[in-house]
């Protein structure tokens, strides 16, 4: 089987293709025939050498989620045959033609969705659905403030608040990437410059009270805004340091507010956590696909040949919602 394997730290320019042999599933797992996969910011800074695949996956191979077909199980699993469509996370690898999973956090394919369309739901999604709910308690008629609405989580996570009841907000730095939110169901978007200065404009777009839910994708300086920006004993889910890894807060803010701060990651979870994620989402979220309430974002679907130049229009911050390669 072909690789797309980093040959040092760097760019995409490092990527190079590479034939290893196809891997053997153990007990309870699936060897999976990767169809399409999609590509995060965690694989840049992997690529770069800043973000180091965790144990048991192979480090030189980025990928964190894929779509595919099942060619073969272990001899325990059960829930999955050869010929099944599958999707689903893994902590690296899903650059191959075939990669290894275990059968519980393996998702069964919504039958509506290609494979490009499959590829990019489950990091976007299953992030945007743990944060928000399973995390943050999220429930019908709350007002959640999306960062990054426009990208593939921010996407997923305002087509999750409009299916559950929640109002939501969002920002961004591009207009015309925040003019795509609408159809997502975003009521107000708000145009993020340096420094960003957003809280007002949340506040007077809630009547003065704040929104109960934050999904902080950006960190850094955006973090002392999203404080400012809540509602009492409101509660912000951080995800991503984009903006990075240090911020000033008000203290008052959150003592007075009585504001609570979850930082969540879902890459380096024990694999039981990961499978009850699993789990849950597909109780939860594989209806919503199937009957078309809730549909990946799909930026632009590239052959894995042209992976480099995928992953450098990312670096650019050219896209809005999800970047999916396609083996050939």
């Amino acid at each position: 089987m072909q690789v797309l394997r980093i040959t040092r730290p760097g760019g995409p320019e490092v990527l190079d293709f590479e034939e290893r042999p196809a891997p053997t599933p153990g007990p309870s797992e699936l060897l999976v025939r990767v169809h399409a996969t999609a590509i995060n910011r965690a694989d840049l800074l992997q690529i770069r050498g800043a973000y180091p695949a965790p144990p048991g996956v192979p480090a030189d191979v980025p990928g964190l989620e894929y779509a595919g077909e099942v060619l073969a199980t272990g001899p325990l699993a059960r829930r999955f045959k050869p010929g099944d469509r599958v999707m689903g996370l893994v902590g690296g690898g899903a650059f191959a033609e075939q990669l290894l999973t275990h059968e519980r956090e393996a998702l069964p394919m919504p039958e509506n969705l290609d494979f490009a369309s499959a590829a990019a739901l489950p990091e976007a999604y299953l992030t945007a659905f743990d944060a928000l709910v399973l995390q943050g308690g999220l429930r019908m008629g709350e007002s959640v403030l999306i960062h990054a609405v426009a990208s593939g989580v921010g996407s997923a996570a305002a087509q999750i608040c409009r299916a559950l009841g929640a109002r939501s907000l969002g920002t961004g730095r591009n207009a015309e990437k925040l003019s795509r939110a609408s159809a997502w169901g975003v009521e107000k978007t708000v145009l993020c410059e340096a420094p960003p200065r957003f809280a007002e404009a949340v506040r007077q777009a809630t009547g003065g009270r704040g929104v109960d839910v934050a999904l902080e994708l950006v960190g850094g300086d955006y973090l002392p805004e999203t404080l400012r920006a809540m509602a009492p004993q409101g509660r912000v889910l951080l995800v991503g340091l984009v903006a990075g890894r240090q911020a000033s807060v008000d203290l008052d803010v959150l003592l007075t507010r009585r504001l609570r701060v979850t930082g969540t990651v879902l890459r380096s979870r024990p694999a039981e956590e990961k499978m009850a994620l699993a789990q849950a989402a597909e109780r939860s979220l594989l209806p919503l696909f199937r009957a078309g309430t809730l549909t990946p974002v799909v930026d632009a679907v590239y052959p894995m040949r042209e992976a480099r130049e995928a992953l450098a229009r990312m670096g650019n911050n050219d896209t809005v919602g999800k970047l999916v390669l396609r083996w050939e």
